[in-house]
């Protein structure tokens, strides 16, 4: 396979994860709608609070076959790639990778934090950035101990989890059946009707003005983040350290031999496929039932999720020679080299469409008319990346972090030489 770098034409980034980047942002926003969208119960079900029609089943399903949980993985194991090359470059320039990492991660939980109280209740950033800095304690660890940790973590923490779901999913399922004893049907009502005063809450704080939504973030959950992060630790977090034994071994360079590379993406991504199919084909029937939706999507297809992960970037990889030439290849390189501009952008445009103070459509498209906004942003992404990369050598946002994150060596650097 051809270099990845010999097509950008640069040795200083690698043009095969600005590749997947790309896409994956992409990706995100096409599970994220549903929680722009509102209220956040539709990321598990496009069933309540009302009953959705056939369209709206196809719309979600679609989604929940190709995208979630995918590309939420796929951002994970590049997101460890990353952290790894980064590391590596900065050591190669004579810097403390790690000591700049941890630096640039601590900046982005503050980005995190005020995406989260300023924009979007679901951000990603403050997670990665938590998640990332425990990853870099992983770093120089061998790959076999690397790869048994991740796995370890991985499979305790949803197996845990699945086990301790599964008495309630099952009472779902038998009162569906009308089969269900008092104390399950009581379980199962105490559950769906915390969903449901969950979405009137939303409902009424998300039609309401700017301020009152931040300061209901500030007094009602001003921890959400450590609590998104401790849920999700478990997932992210070993996906990073799998990103970057693949960055270790080659994986995004494009130095695996193409039989090899193709073999992965055919097999990950076929497996990954049918066993969600295999989940839909379940829950279709009964109408994507919520609490059974929340146990497959936050913890019963993580192994599907991951395999499908691994075959998308696989796919990317095979693909980057020949698609980097294209005229949507090179858009989506520069909408993954602005990933981070790009994603804060997006709930920007998002939250103004759907919350009070802008558009106020909170809660009344259903997932076949939130495909029209997908189509919107991917439009906005990649129309305005790849013009603004001809004029600026970094994003908006990724000038701003890499400036605070350089700031203090380069003050560093300049007093040294002074010295001397």
């Amino acid at each position: 396979m051809q270099s990845p770098k010999a097509i950008a034409g640069s040795a200083e980034r690698l043009v095969t994860l600005d590749l997947i980047r790309g896409a994956a942002v992409l990706g995100i926003l096409a599970i994220n709608i549903a929680g722009f969208a509102g209220p956040s119960i539709n990321t598990i079900t496009p069933s309540l609070p009302h009953q959705a029609s056939l369209a709206d089943e196809a719309a979600w399903a679609f989604g929940f076959v190709f995208f979630e949980g995918k590309m939420r993985a796929l951002f994970a194991i590049l997101f460890g790639a990353s952290l790894s090359l980064f590391c590596e470059r900065a050591e190669n320039n004579g810097s403390d990778g790690e000591l700049l990492q941890v630096r640039r991660l601590s900046w982005l939980m503050l980005f995190g934090t005020l995406h989260y109280l300023l924009l979007w209740w679901g951000d990603i950033l403050f997670v990665y950035a938590a998640c990332g800095i425990v990853a870099l304690l992983t770093r120089q660890l061998s790959t076999r101990l690397t790869l048994i940790l991740a796995l370890a973590i991985l499979a305790s923490t949803h197996v845990w989890a699945i086990m301790a779901a599964l008495p309630i999913v099952h009472a779902e399922e038998a009162v569906r059946l009308g089969t269900a004893t008092l104390a399950q049907q009581q379980s199962v009502t105490a559950r769906l009707d915390l969903y449901w005063d969950e979405s009137a809450r939303e409902l009424a704080l998300y039609t309401s003005s700017y301020l009152d939504i931040v300061t209901a973030k500030l007094h009602d959950d001003p921890f959400w983040l450590f609590t998104m992060a401790s849920s999700t630790y478990g997932e992210i977090l070993p996906l990073m350290m799998l990103g970057m034994v693949l960055h270790r071994h080659g994986f995004f360079a494009g130095t695996w031999p193409a039989r090899r590379m193709k073999a992965v993406a055919t097999f990950c991504s076929f497996a990954g496929l049918v066993l969600t199919l295999a989940a839909l084909n379940w829950a279709w029937p009964r109408h994507f039932p919520p609490i059974a939706m929340y146990m497959m999507i936050s913890h019963g297809l993580v192994v599907p999720h991951v395999l499908t992960a691994i075959g998308y970037a696989a796919i990317l990889v095979l693909a980057a020679p020949a698609l980097a030439r294209t005229r949507i290849g090179q858009r989506l390189i520069a909408a993954g080299r602005m990933a981070f501009s790009n994603y804060i952008c997006t709930s920007v445009v998002m939250t103004a469409i759907f919350y009070g103070w802008g558009f106020d459509l909170f809660g009344r498209v259903g997932p076949a008319g939130q495909s029209l906004f997908v189509a919107l942003g991917w439009t906005l992404m990649l129309a305005w990346s790849e013009p603004w990369l001809g004029h600026c050598r970094r994003g908006p946002l990724e000038w701003l972090w890499r400036s605070l994150v350089m700031r203090k060596l380069l003050d560093n650097r300049r007093n040294s030489a002074i010295l001397n």
